[in-house]
C-alpha cells in the first residue's frame, strides 16, 4: 500500500497480546488493516499478519542473542517511513507499555515530530497464567500481584522486597535466570515449598505448563525454555484443584457414557 501523496505519515504502537490473533483488540485489528507498513516482533501475532493487513511487513524482532535490528535502528525505521507520509504500525507482543519499550518509541516519534499514538495490548503477564488456569490474584488467597523482568538476574535488594510483599508473582522472560531467581527469594526468606509455575508458550502449538515448588523448580524446569511466563505464588494451588476437579468431572462423564452404552 503506497500512502497518497502528501499525506503526512504518522506512528502506531499496538500491542498484539500474548501471540494469538484472538486477542487482538478491535483497535489493533482495524490499525492494521489501515497500515502502509508494519514492523512487527517475534511475540506478535506475525504469522497471521497477511490475513489482518496488506502492508508491507518488516520482522524487526529479537532473539535470544540475537538482535538484527537495534533499538535505536528500529525507532529510526518508524520515523523514516512516517516522515515519507506513510501510517506505520509497530507491532508488538502483549501490551507495548509492560516491559515493551513502548515509552522509548514514543520518545522517539515526539522527538523527531512524528505523530503518535499507543493501543493497549493484552499483556502476557495476566493472560499467560489465565491460559494455564491461574487466577494472579484470588479472593483469600492473594489480593495482589507484582510483575517482574526476567531478562536480568535482581539485586539481593530486590529479592528481599519480593518475598517480604506477599501475593503472586509474575516473572516475564525469566528462564534465563530462574536459577538466580529461586536461590535469591530462597535467600530473602521464602518457604521451599511456595508453589511456582513455568508456563511456556501460552496460546501457542505446544503450550505447557510445568508446576514445583520453589525449593525444587529448578530441576523440574531444567529443559523449560522462553516464552515463558513464571508465576510463584499460592495461586498455583488453586489451578491445580481447579484442574484437578475438572479432571474428576470429566471422568464421570466418560464413566457415565460407558455405563450408557454398555
Amino acid at each position: 500500500m503506497e500512502p497518497a501523496a502528501g499525506a503526512a505519515g504518522h506512528v502506531t504502537l499496538v500491542g498484539g497480546g500474548p501471540g494469538t490473533i484472538e486477542l487482538l483488540t478491535v483497535a489493533a485489528v482495524e490499525a492494521l488493516r489501515d497500515a502502509d507498513v508494519v514492523f512487527y516482533d517475534r511475540l506478535a501475532p506475525y504469522q497471521e499478519l497477511p490475513t489482518l493487513s496488506t502492508a508491507e511487513l518488516v520482522d524487526v524482532g529479537k532473539r535470544p542473542g540475537h538482535h538484527p535490528v537495534s533499538q535505536s535502528g528500529i525507532e529510526g525505521l518508524m520515523v523514516e517511513a512516517a516522515h515519507a507520509g506513510k501510517n506505520v504500525v509497530r507491532l508488538k507482543g502483549g501490551d507495548p507499555y509492560v516491559f515493551g519499550r513502548g515509552g522509548e518509541e514514543v520518545a522517539a516519534c515526539v522527538k523527531a515530530g512524528v505523530p503518535v499514538r499507543v493501543i493497549s495490548g493484552v499483556t502476557s503477564a495476566i493472560s499467560v497464567p489465565a491460559a494455564a488456569g491461574i487466577p494472579v490474584t484470588h479472593r483469600e488467597v492473594s489480593h495482589m500481584f507484582t510483575v517482574v523482568s526476567g531478562h536480568a538476574p535482581l539485586t539481593e535488594q530486590e529479592h528481599m522486597h519480593l518475598a517480604g510483599l506477599g501475593g503472586t508473582i509474575v516473572v516475564l522472560m525469566g528462564i534465563g535466570t530462574l536459577h538466580q531467581l529461586a536461590a535469591g527469594l530462597r535467600r530473602a526468606g521464602m518457604r521451599a515449598d511456595m508453589p511456582m509455575a513455568v508456563v511456556e508458550r501460552g496460546y501457542r502449538p505446544g503450550q505447557r505448563t510445568t508446576i514445583a515448588e520453589l525449593g525444587t523448580i529448578t530441576t523440574a524446569a531444567a529443559d523449560c525454555s522462553n516464552p515463558a511466563v513464571l508465576v510463584i505464588g499460592d495461586v498455583v494451588r488453586v489451578a491445580e484443584a481447579n484442574r484437578g476437579c475438572a479432571e474428576a468431572e470429566a471422568e464421570l462423564d466418560r464413566l457415565a457414557a460407558s455405563l450408557m452404552g454398555a
